[in-house]
């Protein structure tokens, strides 16, 4: 009966010298969309939380950064899928930080297979936030804080930049939904996995079960409990690409760029 029992698996979750980041993982069933590929939102959920307990073994929590005053919220994502991460497929995340910009942490992902082929590629920017005043810090204060060692690591990305969304003028209406209980996220609003979930639920059907390669979401200003966001979009067959914007009564809270 023994041998029916697969071997046990242990993953690690550790820095190396360099402190990159790694975290060896499955992905799971309910990770997945139809197609047994990890979803799109479920993707930004495992890297955002890997992000965040590299800070927390750093010794930057979110609770002691709030002693501080100050947050860290992801601003924007740029990830390239070489070969999309498969139902129960071992996987390896690697993250790190990079050199600043006077505005942004910046922080890279690669996520490997077990035996080492790439499979996605990442970029994203994180701001630092002063939580009384609501307001966006320069990242020279938070060094002034001494609460980590700047870095002035750079590597070359293989995915697109970050950055500006550029926004057709013909964006059509595609979806509206309120914001439930279950998108928000400890800090109170909606967890920016959830934008993904919005970006992707907004799409025709045929839309829905392509293999997009790249993909980069902007965050703008948070969607709070109960209101209303409504998804605005353009799809250009000839371009490949597929452009969202999300949007309340308060202004839009995320912009999405899909190529295949």
């Amino acid at each position: 009966m023994n041998d029916l029992i697969p071997k046990e698996i242990n993953y690690r979750q550790f820095h190396d010298e360099n402190l990159f980041y790694h975290s060896q993982t499955m992905v799971y069933f309910s990770q997945c969309n139809p197609n047994q590929n990890i979803s799109l939102n479920e993707l930004l959920k495992l890297t955002t939380d890997v992000a965040v307990e590299d800070f927390n073994r750093r010794n930057m929590s979110r609770e002691s950064l709030a002693a501080n005053g100050v947050a860290i919220l992801v601003s924007r994502d740029s990830f390239r899928f070489h070969s999309y991460p498969k139902e129960n497929q071992h996987i390896v995340i690697h993250t790190w930080e990079e050199k600043s910009e006077p505005l942004q942490f910046v922080r890279a992902f690669e996520i490997n297979s077990e035996d080492g082929k790439k499979l996605v590629s990442g970029i994203t920017s994180w701001l630092l936030v002063d939580l009384k005043a609501r307001k966006i810090m320069p990242i020279k204060k938070f060094d002034a804080m001494e609460l980590r060692k700047p870095t002035t690591y750079q590597t070359e990305h293989d995915c697109l930049p970050y950055g500006k969304i550029n926004l057709p003028e013909d964006l059509k209406l595609l979806d509206e939904r309120t914001i439930k209980f279950t998108d928000l996220d400890a800090n109170g609003h909606t967890n920016n996995s959830r934008y993904a979930a919005f970006a992707m639920d907004a799409l025709p059907f045929e839309f829905q079960d392509k293999e997009f390669k790249d993909v980069r979401i902007n965050f703008a200003k948070e969607a709070m409990f109960n209101q209303k966001i409504s998804i605005f979009g353009k799809i250009d067959e000839d371009a490949k690409v597929i452009i969202l914007v999300g949007k309340t009564e308060d202004g839009t809270s995320f912009e999405a760029e899909l190529t295949w």
